[in-house]
C-alpha cells in the first residue's frame, strides 16, 4: 500500500419513488432543457413518462426523447444520440435504464458538449479536457454501477470490438437509486445483472490498483448480494432485497471504479463482443474460472472473502480460497435452477470455433492492464475452454 486515492464526486440519492420527484437537486445545476437517452422497451412500458412528468412539474424542459439504445450499444448510436441532442439544444442529459443506456448516455453528452469524434479523439484514459454538461443517471438495473464510474464501454461495430473509455469527466453529475424501478426485472436479468455487481466486486479486492477504501465498500457489496440475489431472485416484488441489490451495485460501481477489474471482464468484454452474450451472465459464468487463474497471486485476498461470502474458515489460506471459489459455483447453480441462468459459454451462445478467438483477443482489453497475473491466450485458453462446457 504505497499510494491511493479516493474522490465520488457524483451525488447519490436512495428512496423508494424518488425518481418521480427530485427536483430539489436539480436546482444545483444549471440545466433546464434535457434529452432523455433510454431504450424502447423502458419508454413503452410507462417507466419512463412518470420521470419526465416530474421533471416537467418542477418547470424543466424535456426536450425530447432519444430511446434507440440497444443491449450492446455501439458508436454509431451515440453519434445519432449527439446529434439528436445538438438539435435540440439539450443542455443536460438525463439517463433512464440499465448499463447499456447509461454507458451510452456518457458518450452522447461527451459528444453533443465538446464535439469531436468518439473513437479517435477520446479512445483511452484521461482524454477529455473540459467538463461536460449536466448527466442525470437513474439506473434501471442493479448491476453496472455505472451511475457513480467514469468509464464506458462501446462496442466499434467496424472491429467488432468493446472499446473501454475512463475519464473523471464522464462521471454523472447526479444518480438517482429508485427500487421501484428495478421491481419489473424478470428473474433471469435480476440474476445476471447482481451478478455483474458481486463480479465488480470482487475483482476490486484483487487488482493490483486495490486500497482499504474500494475493499471496504467492495465487501459490503458483496455481503449484500448474498444476503438478497436469492430471495429476490425468487420474489421479485421484494422492495427491500431490490434496494439491497440496488445500493450494493452502486457501492461495487465506487470500489472498481478507483481499483478497477481484472481478468473476468476482460473476457467478458470480449465474450459480449464476439458471440453478444449479455455482460452479467458472461462474468457470472466466468466468475469462477477469473478466482481460479488468480489463486497463485491472490491467495489470501480470495480467502478473505470468505466472511463476506459466508464461507467457514477451511484452516489454511488456499483451502479457504478454494472454498470462496466453490461457493460462487454453488451461487450460479442456484442461480439456474431457479431462473434458468447459464453456467457455461455453450448454453450462452458461444461456439467452440470462438474459443481461441477469445484466447486471443481478451489479453487486449483494458481491463487486463489490472489484473494480478499477467494476461495470455496461452495461458488463458484452458480457463476458456473449461468455461464454455461448465468444467
Amino acid at each position: 500500500m504505497d499510494f491511493f486515492q479516493f474522490s465520488v464526486p457524483t451525488k447519490i440519492i436512495f428512496a423508494q419513488g424518488i425518481s418521480k420527484d427530485f427536483s430539489a437537486e436539480l436546482e444545483h445545476f444549471s440545466a433546464r432543457r434535457y434529452l432523455v437517452v433510454t431504450d424502447q422497451f423502458l419508454n413503452q412500458s410507462g417507466l419512463v413518462a412518470p420521470i419526465i412528468e416530474g421533471m416537467k412539474s418542477a418547470g424543466f424542459e424535456i426536450v425530447g426523447v432519444f430511446d434507440e439504445v440497444p443491449p450492446d450499444s455501439g458508436v454509431g448510436i451515440i453519434e445519432k444520440g449527439a446529434a439528436f441532442a445538438k438539435k435540440n439544444s439539450a443542455d443536460g442529459i438525463v439517463a433512464i435504464g440499465g448499463g447499456s443506456v447509461l454507458d451510452t448516455a456518457k458518450g452522447v453528452n461527451l459528444l453533443a458538449t465538446l464535439g469531436g469524434d468518439l473513437v479517435n479523439d477520446y479512445s483511452g484514459t484521461q482524454t477529455i479536457n473540459s467538463p461536460l454538461n449536466t448527466l442525470i443517471a437513474i439506473p434501471t438495473t442493479a448491476g453496472t454501477g455505472s451511475e457513480v464510474t467514469e468509464a464506458m464501454v462501446i462496442l466499434d461495430e467496424k472491429t467488432q470490438t468493446k472499446l473501454s473509455f475512463v475519464d473523471s469527466h464522464l462521471l454523472p453529475s447526479l444518480a438517482i437509486l429508485d427500487p421501484e424501478l428495478t421491481l419489473g426485472l424478470p428473474a433471469k436479468l435480476t440474476a445476471a445483472t447482481a451478478m455483474d455487481a458481486l463480479t465488480h466486486a470482487i475483482e476490486a479486492t484483487l487488482s493490483v490498483q486495490k486500497s482499504p477504501v474500494a475493499d471496504a465498500l467492495a465487501y459490503q457489496a458483496i455481503a449484500l448480494i448474498m444476503e438478497a440475489l436469492i430471495p429476490t431472485v425468487s420474489h421479485g416484488q421484494d422492495r427491500e432485497g431490490r434496494g439491497k441489490l440496488l445500493v450494493a451495485s452502486n457501492l461495487a460501481g465506487m470500489a472498481f471504479n478507483h481499483a478497477m477489474v481484472g481478468v473476468v471482464h476482460a473476457l467478458a468484454h470480449t465474450v459480449g463482443a464476439v458471440a453478444h452474450v449479455h455482460h452479467g451472465m458472461a462474468n457470472s459464468i466466468l466468475l469462477p474460472y477469473g478466482l481460479e487463474y488468480n489463486l497463485p497471486q491472490r491467495t489470501a485476498e480470495i480467502a478473505a472473502l470468505a466472511l463476506v461470502l459466508g464461507v467457514a474458515e477451511q484452516g489454511s489460506s488456499l483451502k479457504t480460497a478454494l472454498a470462496c471459489i466453490k461457493k460462487i459455483r454453488d451461487l450460479r447453480q442456484k442461480l439456474k435452477e431457479l431462473c434458468g441462468l447459464s453456467c457455461s459459454l455453450s448454453e450462452a451462445g458461444l461456439k467452440e470455433n470462438q474459443i481461441s478467438l477469445i484466447a486471443e483477443k481478451a489479453p487486449d482489453d483494458g481491463a487486463s492492464f489490472y489484473n494480478p497475473r499477467p494476461l495470455t491466450s496461452e495461458e488463458l485458453l484452458p480457463f476458456i475452454q473449461r468455461a464454455f462446457s461448465n468444467l
